[in-house]
């Protein structure tokens, strides 16, 4: 099938290469455009933890996914059209991604730990309310 623009769902894990790797093997022979998505950290999470130390939990965590998401554009030897970091419910920030960017394949992990148990738990409501292809990849360690 031919692919013009991919919408990958990447997490703050190594797995996360694994899975551009393969968009990028699935864009590459079409020259197709590719886009990443991610989910920031929720604050809440850490706040009794980190708030004594750390004014502005929600900065740092924004600040290293960035630093991450620039890192993973670096090493992907593709060009990357763009990266957004969203909050709340992934399924509906795809979902207005693919409507408003032209996405045609949005390309998620599965994996047990957290993001990729909460994405591999989107993934169902992504692929329910998607418009375009979803391509749902096992990540390995």
């Amino acid at each position: 099938m031919n692919y013009a623009h991919l919408l990958v769902a990447v997490a703050v894990t190594p797995e996360s290469q694994q899975l551009l790797a393969k968009a990028i093997d699935i864009a590459r022979p079409f020259n197709a455009r590719i886009s990443l998505i991610t989910l920031a950290s929720d604050p809440e999470l850490y706040n009794h933890l980190a708030a004594p130390m750390m004014e502005n939990v929600r900065e740092v965590l924004q600040e290293e996914t960035q630093q991450f998401l620039d890192e993973l554009i670096k090493n992907a030897n593709y060009p990357i059209e763009r990266a957004l970091i969203a909050s709340g419910e992934l399924s509906e920030h795809i979902l207005h991604t693919c409507r408003n960017e032209g996405v045609d394949l949005v390309v998620c992990g599965n994996h047990n730990q957290t993001f990729f148990s909460r994405a591999a738990c989107s993934a169902k409501s992504i692929v329910h309310a998607s418009e375009v292809d979803v391509l749902l990849v096992p990540l390995r360690e």
